[in-house]
Formats: structure tokens, C-alpha cells, sequence
């Protein structure tokens, strides 16, 4: 097999980034924008020692679940990958790919109970807009060029405007943008976060510097996009030389630092660092199966990973008593804050690394009936595994994970540790893109 020749495929699987799978040659070949079922004449555009890649050349036979793409920004930008298939193919799919990774790597054998879903469209609570010399918009896959976003079905309509308007704001007011390669320039991203329940939006511009000419003109181009819902403009202050989107500090120009929304009846304050789902709606599902997973009348919760303390006050409610570890400050504050909002008396937050902080709690002699990990894409350090299920030695493990691969791995290690996989459910938080996000329900041996 070489580069630029033709071959004739039949995709019979498909990638965790959505990429069809075929074979010839006896090399597995993957296509972007092949769906399951699809016929296809692919060209091949690199060749590795044991699989290749290649662009379509024709759709020779339709999948049955081919649809014809609802935006025009799709293949180029890299949010959404399924906009070519129906949206009941997509979730079998992703139900699908969850079940192998947990056979595969977690070693069990149990399919996930089911599959939660809301709508597919225009569900992002929360749009973080690259600003390069070329616009404002989103990046195209596998890269940091900006793709037109007028016409984006994943985050709200206004929020395409409010972004095509401030792109023009930079242009009318010769503001510069940050050039990833010279690390100069000024404004990296564009972002924007909205209460479903609320209404309230916020909006910051990240910028690589301490302050933005022209900003009260920008909040005069924001507010006759929003309205009375704006109800809060920040500058986030980000002059790290790194592909990290937003900085530590935060310098309010408009209305307050931050806004409130309601999730699963806990209001719930945000400024620009705090971690929030993006979709209300499957959040909202997520969080409903963790409090059925952890059952938690009477009992004493450890929440690792608590961001802004949605879990932990969502139990608190049935809880005896709940402590939430989180590492970034400003996020324990927001928590903190909720708590007291929300007259919640019987929960408590500290800001720690989650390992450290488990393990000072176990030395402590804290004693944990349930735990609780939501942690980042990489998963949980070994360590930190250890000290629950050694130290704490809970009657149940939630975990929530937004990766599937280190999700697998954290569920094997604590089988090796005494806990086994009792239920596991997906929820879809991200429709038409790759990701999804899954609760388990672990339960000591």
C-alpha cells in the first residue's frame, strides 16, 4: 500500500474520533467522515507500518444511517464528528464503543444498562472561541486554524452572534490577536457561559497581556447582543506560553465575576475557572444516576475532584454529612459559597490535590461510607486508588468519567483492589462529537 492509490472499502467500525475503519492489504485503514456500513473509494494520504489513512474519493454504497450533514463547517471543524449518521446510530455507537473499551482494558464482561440522551442540538452551556488572525471560530481538526462558526449547531445561536460580533469589534478596533508561534499578540479566546435555568451569561476575553483597549465598547457590543441577561464581562489574564485556554487570574470590567444557575435543584454560582457541565439537560441525568449509584440517606460522602460542589451538594441533601476535595482555589471557593447560598449546613470543602487530600483524611481517620471521583480526562492516580479503597475502604465507589480508556484502566485497578463493577451507565453529555461520559456504581467485596 501506498500513498495517493485507490482502494475499494467496506467501514465495519469506527474510531473513539469518529473516523471509519476498513481494511486492505491486510492493514486497517481509517477514514475521516466514513460511517459504518459505507462503501467507499478512499484515497490514501499516509501509509504507517501497520495502518494507513485516507480521504473519501466517492461513496460507491450509502450507509442506511448516511445523513447528509446539517452544517457547513462539517468535516473541516473538529468539534462534531457523527454530523454524517443519525443521531439513534450515533448513540448505539458510542453505547457500543464504551462496552469494548470496559471488556477490553476494565476486564468485565457487564454491558452498560443504557444509554441517556437529551437533544443534539444547540445544548452547550459554554463556548470557548480560538481567536486567530483569520477569525473567530472553532478549530479544524487536528489543528489550531480557525474555521468559520456562523452557522455552529452544538452551542445557541446567540452565542454565534455575540462571537461574529466581537470578531468584528477586533477588526473595527485594530486589537491584536495572540500568534501561537511568536507568542505575541493579544486576545487568545473568546468565551461565553450561559444558566439554562437562569439565563444569566457571562463572557471573558482571555487575553496575553493585563488589560484590553476599548473594553467598555465591547461591553456595549455584548450587552445589545444579550440584553439584561449579560451579567458579567472578565478579562482572564493568560500569558503562559502553552496551549492551556484560560489563565488563574480573572479582572472584572462589567457587572459581576460571576453567575448562577440551578442544577438538579442546588443553586449554583460560576466564574470563568469553575467546572460546570456543558449540557444542563444531560447533566442533569448524570447526576440523578449518581444519586441513585450511591444511595446516600445517612451516610458520610467524600466528593474527590468536587469542582464547584455540584455533586456533593446534589447528596448532601439525603447525606449525613459530605466533604469536597477540589485543587483549583477558585472553584472551592464557588463551592463554598454554594453551600452556604443554599443554607447546606453538612458539607464541607477543601482545596487540596485529591490524592494528598485523601490520604490526609484517611490519616485523619475520616471515615467515607461512599466516594465519589469525577476526575479529569487522565483519570485518577494510583495512589489515590489506593488510598480510597485501602484507607477509606468504602461500601461504594461513583466514579464519573468523560474518558472511557482511563475509566477502563481505574475500574480494573480497583478490581484488583476488592471493589467490583456492579452497574455502569453512558450518558451522551456531548452529542454529534466523539465524547460521552459515563457513571459507575462499584461496590466492595
Amino acid at each position: 500500500m501506498n500513498k495517493n492509490e485507490y482502494y475499494t472499502l467496506d467501514i465495519t467500525d469506527i474510531t473513539d474520533t469518529g473516523m471509519g475503519i476498513g481494511h486492505a492489504d491486510n492493514m486497517a485503514v481509517f477514514v475521516k467522515g466514513g460511517a459504518v456500513g459505507d462503501t467507499l473509494s478512499v484515497k490514501i494520504t499516509k501509509v504507517q507500518k501497520n495502518i494507513a489513512f485516507a480521504i473519501i474519493d466517492k461513496i460507491i454504497t450509502p450507509s442506511s444511517h448516511r445523513i447528509e450533514p446539517d452544517c457547513p463547517s462539517f468535516p473541516a471543524c473538529g468539534g462534531c464528528v457523527f454530523r454524517n449518521i443519525d443521531y439513534p446510530f450515533e448513540l448505539s455507537l458510542k453505547k457500543k464503543a464504551v462496552a469494548d473499551v470496559m471488556h477490553r482494558i476494565g476486564k468485565v464482561e457487564k454491558e452498560p444498562t443504557d444509554i441517556l440522551f437529551s437533544t443534539p442540538d444547540f445544548y452547550r452551556n459554554k463556548a470557548q472561541f480560538p481567536v486567530k488572525e483569520n477569525g473567530v471560530g472553532f478549530y479544524a481538526f487536528h489543528s489550531h486554524r480557525t474555521v468559520d462558526c456562523s452557522s455552529c449547531k452544538i452551542v445557541p445561536e446567540i452565542f454565534t452572534k455575540a462571537a461574529n460580533d466581537f470578531s468584528r469589534f477586533l477588526e473595527k478596533n485594530k486589537i491584536s490577536v495572540y500568534n501561537e508561534e511568536t507568542k505575541t499578540g493579544l486576545v487568545r479566546h473568546f468565551f461565553l457561559r450561559a444558566g439554562a435555568e437562569t439565563g444569566e451569561v457571562q463572557a471573558a476575553v482571555v487575553i496575553n497581556g493585563d488589560s484590553m483597549p476599548k473594553a467598555e465598547t465591547l461591553v456595549e457590543v455584548l450587552r445589545g447582543v444579550f440584553g439584561e441577561s449579560l451579567k458579567s464581562v472578565v478579562l482572564n489574564i493568560n500569558k503562559k506560553p502553552n496551549n492551556v485556554i484560560l489563565g488563574d487570574k480573572n479582572k472584572t470590567v462589567y457587572g459581576k465575576d460571576y453567575i448562577f444557575d440551578y442544577l438538579c435543584g442546588v443553586k449554583v454560582r460560576l466564574s470563568v475557572n469553575s467546572f460546570y457541565q456543558v449540557n444542563h439537560t444531560a447533566a442533569e441525568m448524570l447526576y440523578n444516576k449518581v444519586k441513585e449509584y450511591a444511595k446516600s440517606e445517612g451516610k458520610t460522602v467524600l466528593d474527590l475532584y468536587c469542582g464547584a460542589g455540584t455533586i456533593g451538594l446534589a447528596l448532601s441533601k439525603e447525606a449525613k454529612s459530605v466533604i469536597g476535595v477540589e485543587i483549583v482555589e477558585k472553584a472551592v471557593e464557588d463551592a463554598r459559597f454554594n453551600a452556604k447560598e443554599n443554607g447546606t449546613k453538612n458539607a464541607r470543602f477543601i482545596c487540596a490535590d485529591a490524592a494528598s487530600a485523601a490520604k490526609t483524611l484517611a490519616y485523619d481517620k475520616i471515615n467515607a461510607d461512599i466516594v465519589v471521583l469525577d476526575p479529569p480526562r487522565k483519570g485518577c492516580d494510583k495512589k489515590l486508588l489506593f488510598t480510597v479503597a485501602n484507607d477509606f475502604s468504602p461500601e461504594r465507589i461513583v466514579y464519573v468519567s468523560c474518558d472511557r480508556g482511563t475509566l477502563a484502566r481505574d475500574v480494573n485497578v480497583l478490581s484488583d483492589l476488592g471493589y467490583k463493577l456492579v452497574e455502569y451507565t453512558v450518558v451522551d453529555m456531548f452529542p454529534r462529537t466523539a465524547h460521552v461520559e459515563t457513571v459507575c456504581l462499584l461496590s466492595r467485596q
